[in-house]
């Protein structure tokens, strides 16, 4: 009885064997894998803010270049330049035959954009030149940016004028200036660059260097384009975007110079687009047919682009201008286009606008033309260069025809 009453008083499952305990992490699997992962986002910020290559990863090219000894020493090796820096005189040549003392080399360089390869000869006194080009008769390439051009600005470096040296004239494109002066001229500026690779590179390596380019400030990166175009030995002219009649339904963009806004105001974002890249010889209009029409709002412009040395075209499509007046009262280089190419982008309406231009050089001396980099305005302005000078007119970069309109 006794046996029965404890079976009874004995708790349902007592007497089963009791199981295991397993044992519990203190986090679950999907905690682990996040702290993982923040780990290797961690790991990565780290490394992308202190590596010392911020290029890493751009094709680069080592060369070596044995140095050469000079077979004349210069006796004024070192010189003060202007703004008190030292420059290192290059030494002189030898006379007849040993002018190259070292060893050339020939460096393929290949365009990370578009692929194209570029031979480049590296000589022992450190010129440059096409493989296999005769260095007599090879064109001279654009020469870089000189840092006495520029100066520290709020948003980067702009340009400045130093003693006798402006932009306007060290930027400017080779041109035959005695041919230039006897002959009708015409020049081409292609403006709208700098937005849209694609269309940009053809405007630059489709194109004769006498063509000059005109790149807006917005692109992802204008100086490295403005770069490319004059190693092609294109001119380069900065657009700054000014406000249309129609603005805002029709906006350049956020740092447009305005009509609405204090002098100061538009000094300051014209500082900025001056910034965006170097080596311009002057400024240029993007759209802004009510800004280049207020005197109130553009003479400050003007006074400070010509006070930095640049000079300033107007591309015409605004008839009551006073871009003109205002930069011939500060004697500064200044141009004017007489027609938009394109403006019917159309074969045949490209041909007619062309035709026409070379009327005006004919009748006046000077004419000077617009276009984008449309693929048709792009195609047809190259085969009508073609025959230009056979037909008795010179084709000339911008600069040369604002120099020749202001001297006729």
């Amino acid at each position: 009885m006794t046996e029965t009453a404890d079976d009874l008083s004995t708790p349902l499952g007592q007497d089963k064997p009791r199981r295991k305990r397993r044992l519990r992490l203190p986090f679950t699997a999907m905690q682990a894998l996040a702290v993982l992962l923040g780990l290797v986002l961690v790991t990565f910020a780290g490394f992308a803010i202190f590596n010392k290559d911020p290029l890493g990863g751009e094709p680069i090219t080592r060369v070596a270049i044995r140095e050469s000894k000079p077979a004349v020493e210069d006796k004024a090796a070192t010189a003060p330049a202007a703004g008190g820096h030292e420059t290192k005189a290059a030494p002189k040549q030898a006379a007849h035959g040993d002018q190259k003392t070292g060893e050339q080399k020939t460096v393929t360089i290949i365009d990370g954009s578009s692929g194209s390869r570029h031979d480049v000869v590296i000589g022992a006194g450190g010129e440059t030149g096409d493989k296999g080009a005769d260095p007599a008769t090879a064109p001279a390439v654009m020469t870089g940016v000189d840092q006495r051009l520029l100066e520290k600005g709020r948003y980067g470096m702009i340009p400045v004028a130093a003693a006798d040296m402006k932009p306007f004239t060290v930027y400017a494109a080779d041109a035959d200036r005695a041919k230039a002066a006897r002959m009708p001229v015409v020049a081409i500026m292609i403006g709208g660059l700098g937005v849209g690779a694609a269309k940009t590179t053809d405007a630059i390596m489709k194109l004769p260097g006498a063509v000059s380019l005109a790149f807006t400030p917005y692109g992802a990166d204008p100086a490295k384009l403005a770069e490319r175009a004059r190693a092609q030995r294109h001119e380069v002219f900065l657009q700054l975007p000014m406000e249309p009649y129609d603005f805002p339904d029709n906006d350049p963009g956020p740092q447009t110079l305005l009509t609405s806004l204090t002098a100061d105001q538009n000094l300051d974002r014209l500082y900025w687009h001056l910034s965006r890249m170097q080596g311009y010889a002057g400024i240029a209009n993007f759209m802004g047919a009510r800004f280049i029409a207020t005197e109130a709002a553009m003479a400050p412009i003007i006074r400070e682009a010509n006070k930095r040395g640049l000079g300033l075209f107007d591309d015409g499509s605004s008839p009551r201008s006073v871009a003109g007046q205002i930069a011939s009262s500060q004697a500064m280089p200044f141009g004017k286009g007489d027609i938009a190419i394109d403006a019917v982008p159309t074969a045949n309406e490209v041909d007619r606008a062309l035709a026409k231009l070379e009327s005006i050089a004919r009748e006046r001396g000077v004419a000077i033309g617009t276009a984008s980099a449309l693929p048709v305005s792009i195609d047809r302005i190259g085969v009508w260069i073609k025959g230009l000078e056979g037909r008795g007119i010179l084709l000339v970069p911008l600069t040369t025809a604002m120099l020749k309109s202001k001297s006729s």
